[in-house]
């Protein structure tokens, strides 16, 4: 499978706490591409919601305009799969936790950037995680090329295009999400261009913080 001229991300940006009411927020730009981060808590837990040994995650995500379909329903269930595999919950018993993820762009690669917003969001709000994660997206074209972090057109356009959760710790893969189909072979190569693209992005992530806490 060959590279391409696609193997690298665009530009991104990232402003934290834009919003003062929630605990921690974030808005992060991919591209064209932009979603807006808040996050609440931990509070006590209402309810049914309250769990005994740890935190209870809430994922929320409001689409650009109109109401969630599908769609978010299935992103809310991926990002909230990833922030849980990361949030030390435990050390928060019988509160909830509330991730609000507002799309206020989308030119491809929407649900990677949901989830450096989620990262983003869950640093600015100061909770305790095992590790960073970072969303990158890959689309494999008809010739056999690899796209990453695709624009809408060549997602389009492409026969697959993968979405992968990568941790910062090991470079584990944390959740991946397919739409389309590839061989076992492209899969493995998907993963791997996305192991190293996280490096930029967690460099971006350093210089991110860096810039917020050395503003006097």
């Amino acid at each position: 499978m060959a590279a391409g001229s696609g193997c690298c991300l665009r530009p991104f940006s990232c402003e934290l706490g834009p919003l003062s009411r929630p605990d921690g927020s974030a808005a992060f730009l991919q591209g064209d591409t932009s979603v807006l981060a808040a996050l609440y808590g931990p509070a006590e837990a209402k309810g049914n919601r309250e769990l005994p040994e740890r935190a209870a995650l809430e994922v929320v995500l409001r689409p650009k305009v109109g109401l969630p379909g599908v769609g978010e329903r299935s992103r809310e269930q991926l990002l909230r799969q990833t922030c849980e595999a990361v949030l030390l919950g435990r050390l928060h018993p019988r509160c909830s936790v509330s991730l609000v993820l507002q799309v206020l762009g989308d030119a491809g690669s929407l649900l990677s950037c949901c989830l450096n917003a989620a990262c983003m969001g869950l640093l600015d709000a100061g909770l305790p995680l095992g590790s960073l994660f970072c969303g990158v997206a890959c689309a494999l074209q008809p010739n056999g090329s690899l796209v990453l972090d695709p624009t809408t057109r060549q997602e389009q356009e492409a026969r697959a295009v993968l979405t992968f959760a990568i941790d910062s710790a090991e470079k584990k893969v944390l959740m991946a999400s397919t739409k389309g189909t590839c061989s076992m072979e492209e899969m493995q190569q998907c993963i791997a261009a996305a192991q190293n693209a996280a490096d930029t992005i967690f460099q971006f992530y350093r210089d991110s913080i860096r810039r917020r806490y050395s503003k006097s």
